[in-house]
């Protein structure tokens, strides 16, 4: 390799950085909603604000909007995704299936070290709801919920279940928003364990219709009173 070309090379290497810097950036203030739904996103007071060029604030865009979370109008930029209600079910709907389906893979091959390393997960969760950010709360929420999936051992459940993270992370999002109490989120992770540990396939598929259900309610819910 030429001088020129390792030199490009790390150019490139160095600009991706950046962007996936500026989209992390952008995934937590959406997140937090310090950019709400439907708001417009202005490149020039981005990269004003972050000491950028526009390029990278743009690629990041681009790189939100294929995650689910943007959405762009012709000449008119980059909005933060507002998801109605048939959205929000249809992704919920589809969280369902996967992790039912990953419940009744899971339940027969349930042993002591899987239960270690939810239960662990669980207690995690149990202090960030405490003492930690909202963003820090969904993402230990998404772990223990992907550790299901990988524990069930199908890497085409685990790939489905990844494509939708960016789209969960709103709805947990919403989730904690719109629930009475949302430190009880995290506790409710128990009784999947619990049903887990029975070794009965029917109880675990009522624990995660139930989890899931109950948190679709409140979203759904509080979208249609918003």
């Amino acid at each position: 390799m030429t001088a020129s070309n390792a030199f490009g090379s790390g150019m490139v290497i160095q600009q991706r950085n950046l962007v996936e810097q500026v989209a992390d950036y952008l995934t937590q203030a959406i997140i937090s909603q310090h950019f709400t739904p439907g708001e417009r996103l202005s490149e020039v007071q981005l990269a004003r604000d972050l000491g950028i060029s526009r390029a990278p604030v743009r690629e990041a865009a681009r790189l939100l909007e294929s995650r689910g979370l943007l959405v762009s109008q012709p000449r008119r930029g980059f909005f933060v995704r507002a998801l109605d209600a048939s959205e929000l079910n249809d992704v919920f709907d589809l969280r369902l299936c996967l992790e039912r389906h990953a419940l009744a893979r899971l339940v027969g091959g349930f042993d002591v070290d899987k239960q270690r390393a939810l239960s662990r997960q669980v207690k995690l969760m149990c202090e960030v709801a405490l003492n930690d950010s909202d963003s820090r709360k969904i993402e230990e929420d998404l772990v223990f919920h992907r550790m299901l999936i990988a524990f069930a051992g199908n890497r085409r459940l685990l790939k489905a279940f990844d494509d939708i993270t960016h789209e969960l992370r709103l709805c947990i999002a919403l989730i904690a928003k719109t629930h009475a109490d949302p430190d009880s989120i995290a506790t409710s992770h128990w009784a999947l364990l619990e049903a887990l540990a029975s070794g009965d396939a029917e109880r675990c598929r009522e624990a995660i219709d139930y989890h899931i259900g109950v948190a679709q309610h409140y979203v759904v819910k509080g979208i249609g009173e918003a």
